[in-house]
């Protein structure tokens, strides 16, 4: 059942929540495995860490930002914990960022050392970003660190697991226990700092919503490196008892059905694209055993609810909302009330202000404040910059109910000032999706010599037509302005790597269009 969120209960560092799960749910219990199927219980991950966090330990100081360039795996994880427990702090890059967002995220972190894989390297073709990088940082490899463990260090971290907090580090549940970069959809990332107690918040609030089963095993194929597959693919389900299967990349779309099955997964952590992929991916019933599974990073399409229910039963899709500044999960449906439409109910302990925003006739900008919210961000010299206050502007506007249901409606930068009126990129990506509801699309605006703005479509659905927008809108009675005029027609709407749309990219397809009619 679900636990009483306290926020008492959640001042401690990650490393030693991870000692006190081990011992409320046994340290022989299996507790992380990935695609290897080796799976690791509490010891041997707790061990694990010691004997490979002894060894970057060597080659770093104390409190220093190691950048940790890896994909979700066994080894991701253990790193992460092996550095919590000599007291470094992980700078999770984003391989997937390209190179000019990467060099600027070790910069602003003030990274000098990365640590990565040769294996991971050579498979992901990622030779270019380990040149980059070199440039600024020394690049260790897992490979090199394990090939260097003497039996000497396995026997210290041998006792170190015996005596787990006479030797690891002390450290405070204020200090900084991870540094993220958020995803970029609209712009440069940005460096976030969140505190051992910001990520434990976090994961106990999911636990005090959600009713969790420690017999339960979550499936993650979401890049830790992103906020939602760090603190709910791997911490959620570590410091609750439930294994943590990690998977490398959510690409592989036909891998990953037979092998949610296979590992016995409760819970399918994903975005809607991915789900909708999956499913039609799947060749039986390979999801049919998941309790339920939750989206976040973008909406999840009504098509995905009824895809799921009529190839594998009641498997409810449960949309979530969140942000990496708030650790990052703010609102999640639940599986006995799960309310299509939104993005859930608010979870416990965090408190909200809703700003109207002028020219906007609904809802209003959302700000948050709790336990769960960052630190603060990094400025351009690497200082930190808390939230005003301790409320962190979401950008979103949003309405919501008096039970704390949420419902999105746009973020504030995502509308356009058309003929006078504030028009909602949103409204009209969700006009589009009612029409072409097995197509992908994204809304963008330029500037308009006659109207202030213009809506641009950009959809891979081929048959595509403006006017059959514009009728479509009539039908509905939505209205005529959220009905974009012009559309660009592409092979595939391009994501970041968290899986959120890439606007940025976005633009530069509408850009390169040419300005149209």
């Amino acid at each position: 059942m679900a636990r009483e969120f306290n926020v008492a209960d959640t001042q401690t560092t990650l490393f030693d929540a991870l000692l006190d799960a081990a011992r409320k749910y046994g340290a022989k219990r299996p507790i992380l495995e990935d695609q290897e199927r080796n799976p690791l219980s509490y010891t041997d991950l707790i061990r694990a860490a010691f004997a490979l966090g002894g060894k970057i330990a060597d080659l770093t100081s104390p409190g220093e930002t190691v950048g940790l360039l890896m994909p979700s795996s066994s080894a991701g994880v253990v790193t992460v914990f092996g550095l919590h427990a000599y007291g470094r702090i992980p700078a999770m890059l984003n391989f997937t960022a390209g190179l000019r967002n990467l060099r600027a995220a070790v910069k602003l972190a003030s990274v000098k050392r990365v640590v990565t894989s040769r294996r991971f390297i050579e498979q992901g073709k990622l030779h270019d970003l380990i040149d980059a990088l070199e440039e600024r940082c020394e690049i260790t490899y897992l490979e090199d660190v394990r090939a260097s463990l003497k039996t000497s260090d396995r026997l210290v971290a041998l006792v170190a697991s015996l005596f787990p907090r006479r030797v690891r580090a002390k450290l405070k549940p204020t200090d900084p226990g991870v540094i993220l970069f958020t995803s970029g959809s609209f712009g440069a990332p940005r460096g976030v700092v969140l505190s051992h107690a910001n990520i434990i918040a976090n994961v106990a609030q999911v636990a005090a919503h959600i009713d969790l089963d420690p017999d339960w095993v979550l499936f993650n194929p979401l890049p830790i490196f992103h906020c939602f597959g760090l603190t709910a693919g791997v911490m959620l389900p570590i410091l609750t008892g439930m294994k943590a299967f990690e998977y490398p990349s959510p690409l592989h779309t036909k891998i990953i059905p037979p092998l949610v099955k296979d590992c016995g997964a409760s819970i399918l952590l994903a975005t809607d694209t991915f789900v909708n992929q999956y499913a039609r991916a799947s060749s039986g019933d390979e999801l049919s055993g998941l309790r339920f599974i939750v989206c976040g990073a973008e909406k999840v399409r009504e098509e995905t609810h009824n895809l799921i229910a009529d190839r594998f039963g009641p498997v409810p899709v449960l949309e979530g909302y969140g942000a990496t500044e708030a650790s990052p999960v703010i609102a999640v449906n639940k599986p006995n009330d799960n309310r299509r439409g939104t993005v859930g109910g608010l979870l416990p302990g965090i408190e909200t202000r809703i700003e109207a925003v002028p020219g906007i006739a609904r809802g209003g900008r959302l700000f948050v404040r709790g336990p769960n919210v960052m630190t603060g961000y990094l400025d351009a010299s690497g200082a930190l910059e808390p939230p005003d206050g301790g409320w962190h502007d979401t950008g979103d506007v949003v309405e919501m109910t008096l039970d704390g249901w949420i419902t999105i409606l746009g973020r504030v930068k995502r509308f356009a000032k058309i003929g006078g009126e504030m028009v909602s990129l949103t409204a009209a990506e969700d006009l589009a999706l009612s029409l072409w509801p097995e197509g992908r699309h994204a809304v963008v605006a330029m500037p308009d010599g006659k109207k202030g703005e213009r809506l641009i479509l950009v959809t891979d659905r081929r048959d595509a037509d403006a006017s059959k927008l514009v009728a479509h809108a009539h039908a509905v009675g939505a209205s005529d302005l959220t009905a974009p005029r012009r559309i660009v027609k592409a092979d595939e709407i391009p994501v970041l790597g968290s899986g959120k749309t890439d606007y940025v990219a976005i633009l530069r397809m509408a850009e390169a269009e040419g300005p149209g009619r």
